[in-house]
C-alpha cells in the first residue's frame, strides 16, 4: 500500500520522491486480539485435562481414556479456529442483512430441542440437538444472533428508540419469545446472559432512560417470581446463602462448597498445575461450569487473576473497537462489537461469581475456556466478527475499500 501525501502539500507542488513510497504502519488486523484468544483457547485446553484426567476413574467415564476430553476440546479448538477464519472473511454488511433470519432460523432451533426424540437431555435438561457426530446447543447460538439482531434492530428503528410501541415492545416480544423457550428447557443462566446482551445493545442504542429503568426493574421481578415459583430454584438460592450447613453441603451448594474449598486451597500461587485434590471427584463436572475452581487451586491467586485480566483486556478491547467503528459511522458494526464484548463478559462474569460463591449456581462456562463445543466454537465465530468489524474499521480508515 503506498503513503500519499496530504493534499494540502501536493498543492503546494510538493512531490513524492519516487521509490520511496512507504507503507502504512497499522498493521492489518489486531494481532494482541488474536493472541489473547488463542492463549484463553490454549490455557483452557490444558486445564480441562488436567480437570478430567481422573475422570475414568469413576463408573461413569469409566469407558474413557485419560486424554478423551482433552483431545475433543483440541478439535473444538482447530474447528473454531477453522470456522473463524471463514468468518473472517465474511463482510459485517452481510451478517446485517442476515440478522432477523437467522433469529427465526434459531428461534426454530430452541424449539426444537423440545420436541421429543430431537431435543437431548443431560441431567434433567434438554439443552441439546444431536447430530450424531456432534451435538449443538442452540441457546449458545442464540447469545451470538441476538447480539446480531439486537444490533440490526437497533439501527432500523433509530428514530423510534424514545418510543415504548415502536422502539421498545418488537425487541421485547422477540426476547420474551426467546425466554418461553429457554424456560422450558430449563436454562435460566442462559436466558439472563440473553437479556443483559439485548437490554445492554438498546441502552447503548439509545433507548429512552425511563423506560430502561423501568425494564430494569421489571426484570428484577420476573426473575424473582421465577425463582419463588421454582421449589428448585427456591432451595439453591437458600443453599448459596448458606452454603456450610451440613444439610446444604451435602445437597444444593455441594459443588459451591466444594469450589470454595478449592480456592481456600490455592492461596496465593496454588498447590502446582495437575496438583488439585477437589478434581478428584469432589467437585462435579469440574472442566465445564467449574473450571475457574481448578485454576484457583493448582495455580492460585496469581492464575485466577491473570484470567480475568485476559478477560478484562477482552472486553475493553470490544468496546474500543465498537467506539471507533461508531466514530466513523459504523453504527451496526460498532454495536456488533460492543454486544460481544457484553457477552464475553457477562458470561464470564457470572461464571466466575459462581465459582467464588458471589452468585448462585448456574450453568454456564468460562468462555474460550470451559470444555464444550458449541460454547467454544460460537465465541471463536463472534471474536472472528469482532476482529472483522476491526479489519473494516482500519480499511476505512486508510482510505481504502473493502
Amino acid at each position: 500500500m503506498k503513503f500519499a501525501l496530504p493534499t494540502f502539500l501536493t498543492n503546494a507542488g510538493v512531490q513524492p520522491v519516487p521509490g520511496l513510497a512507504q507503507r502504512s504502519r497499522m498493521a492489518e488486523y489486531d494481532q494482541p486480539l488474536v493472541w489473547v484468544t488463542l492463549l484463553l483457547m490454549l490455557f483452557g485446553m490444558v486445564m480441562v485435562y488436567s480437570a478430567s484426567i481422573a475422570l475414568p476413574d469413576s463408573p461413569k467415564y469409566s469407558s474413557y481414556r485419560n486424554a478423551h476430553f482433552l483431545v475433543r476440546q483440541a478439535i473444538f479448538i482447530l474447528v473454531s479456529l477453522a470456522a473463524g477464519l471463514v468468518v473472517f472473511r465474511i463482510r459485517i454488511e452481510a451478517w446485517q442483512r442476515a440478522a432477523p433470519w437467522l433469529f427465526v432460523i434459531t428461534l426454530v432451533l430452541l424449539a426444537c430441542v423440545l420436541v421429543p426424540g430431537l431435543g437431548k437431555g443431560v441431567n434433567g435438561a434438554k439443552r441439546w440437538l444431536s447430530f450424531k457426530v456432534f451435538n449443538l446447543q442452540p441457546s449458545e447460538l442464540m447469545k451470538l444472533v441476538v447480539v446480531l439482531y439486537a444490533a440490526n434492530y437497533t439501527v432500523r428503528k433509530q428514530q423510534h428508540m424514545h418510543q415504548f410501541r415502536k422502539g421498545f415492545l418488537p425487541m421485547a416480544i422477540a426476547v420474551a419469545a426467546v425466554g418461553g423457550l429457554l424456560l422450558l428447557e430449563p436454562d435460566l443462566g442462559a436466558f439472563g446472559v440473553i437479556v443483559c446482551i439485548a437490554m445492554g445493545i438498546l441502552f447503548l442504542g439509545g433507548i429512552n432512560g425511563v423506560w430502561f429503568g423501568g425494564i430494569g426493574a421489571t426484570l428484577v421481578v420476573v426473575f424473582s417470581t421465577i425463582i419463588i415459583l421454582s421449589p428448585w430454584r427456591r432451595e439453591r438460592i437458600f443453599a448459596y446463602l448458606n452454603p456450610w450447613v451440613e444439610e446444604n453441603a451435602l445437597g444444593k451448594a455441594y459443588q459451591l462448597s466444594h469450589s470454595l474449598i478449592a480456592f481456600g486451597r490455592g492461596e496465593l500461587f496454588g498447590v502446582g498445575l495437575g496438583g488439585s485434590v477437589e478434581k478428584l471427584h469432589y467437585l462435579p463436572e469440574a472442566h465445564t461450569d467449574f473450571l475457574l475452581a481448578v485454576i484457583g487451586e493448582e495455580l492460585g491467586f496469581v492464575g485466577v487473576l491473570a484470567v480475568v485480566l485476559m478477560f478484562y483486556w477482552l472486553v475493553k478491547r470490544a468496546f474500543d473497537i465498537g467506539r471507533q467503528a461508531i466514530a466513523i459511522d459504523l453504527v451496526f458494526a460498532g454495536l456488533t462489537a460492543k454486544g460481544i464484548g457484553i457477552w464475553i463478559g457477562v458470561q464470564a462474569f457470572i461464571n466466575m461469581g459462581v465459582n467464588l460463591g458471589l452468585l448462585p449456581t448456574k450453568g454456564l462456562t468460562l468462555p474460550l475456556m470451559s470444555y464444550g463445543g458449541s460454547g467454544v466454537l460460537l465465541n471463536c465465530v463472534g471474536l472472528a466478527i469482532l476482529l472483522r468489524v476491526d479489519y473494516e474499521n482500519r480499511v476505512r480508515m486508510r482510505g481504502g475499500r473493502l
